[in-house]
């Protein structure tokens, strides 16, 4: 009787070590190219957001730019999952109307200009899907330079323009009510 009682309790004890490692939750590691997010306005403390954009922040790593986002192609504006932009009123786009809504952020790199691209397809992974027949609004942004950031950067200003910056590379799109 005794040696089932211990025999019974040993499988016990292993039977639940066991279920303990096969149950353990594991984590996967810091992801290369960070989620982060950016609101307008931007204060914490404003209650009532126009803009929510949501982003994987890429990091150059010696690499140039125009590797990375290459000029005259479409681009995700970010890395993984395409850049996710929430509009909780209707807006302007560089004076062009786009109603409240979720979107995906896309961008059309130029030396000069970009192309900035509001698009229907959410939950996209980077733009391996994009369709251009889905495009809500297109708009041209000129090309400017600044000091270097070694992560993509998406900003807003008081006055509701969204600053895009990577590299020496400045874009700056306005958006109003």
């Amino acid at each position: 009787m005794k040696k089932t009682t211990l025999f019974t309790t040993i499988a016990f004890a292993f039977v639940m070590l066991l279920t303990t490692n096969v149950n353990a939750q594991k984590f996967n590691e810091l992801d290369k190219s960070p989620m982060d997010a950016t609101t307008y306005p931007s204060s914490n403390r404003e209650p009532n957001k126009l803009i929510k954009v949501i982003y994987s922040r890429p990091q150059l790593k010696g690499r140039a730019l125009s590797k990375l986002a290459k000029n005259g192609e479409i681009w995700r504006t970010g890395a993984n999952e395409a850049t996710n932009i929430i509009l909780y009123k209707d807006m302007k786009i560089a004076g062009k109307p786009v109603s409240a809504g979720e979107y995906s952020l896309f961008t059309i790199p130029g030396e000069k200009e970009w192309t900035i691209i509001l698009n229907k397809d959410i939950n996209v992974w980077g733009a391996y899907s994009y369709k251009e027949a889905n495009d809500v609004v297109r708009v041209t942004a000129p090309v400017s330079s600044g000091e270097s950031l070694e992560a993509l950067s998406i900003a807003f200003s008081e006055d509701g323009t969204m600053h895009l910056g990577w590299g020496t590379t400045r874009v700056a799109v306005p958006f109003t009510k």
